[in-house]
């Protein structure tokens, strides 16, 4: 074999296993993407007699926008934003609890009175309990099966 022969068979030996690597990188990165497109936005799991435990996915989240702010006490009371109160159809009052992130509970609370943009509480939370402040109704929506996306 001839210099020129062996450096030609070594170029294309090269050229050969760099395009295989690259494949192999190439099919990985294609299925952790499906994989990833694939992932439910959320999972929905029951912890209680009508009670469900919501998980999602950091993209639902960052899509959803969730924002919590504590429970507080006040005068024997807890408080929490006003915005953190949900109504069911037939009037009974509700919040979004999280214990830790992207993991949400709906929680019955009893609201003694509104004031502003607070609601004062008089049976439900314990005050440091995180709320949801936005994005509960989408999580409603998660819980129930009301949200499609195409």
């Amino acid at each position: 074999m001839t210099r020129a022969t062996t450096f030609a068979v070594l170029g294309l030996a090269l050229v050969l296993v760099v395009g295989a690597v690259s494949t192999v990188f190439a099919l990985s990165g294609r299925s952790e993407t499906a994989a990833a497109a694939s992932a439910p936005p959320a999972t929905v799991e029951r912890v209680a007699k009508g009670l469900n435990r919501i998980t999602l996915s950091a993209e639902a989240a960052r899509r959803i926008d969730v924002q919590t702010a504590p429970a507080t006490a006040e005068n024997g009371s807890t408080v929490i934003p006003y915005a953190a109160v949900l109504y069911d159809p037939d009037g009974r009052t509700w919040t979004y609890t999280s214990s830790k992130p992207l993991v949400f509970i709906r929680k019955n609370i009893t609201v003694d009175r509104i004031e502003a943009d607070r609601a004062i509480l008089t049976k439900g939370l314990a005050p440091g309990t995180a709320v949801v402040t936005v994005g509960a109704d989408e999580l409603w929506g998660v819980e129930y099966g009301g949200i499609e996306e195409d």
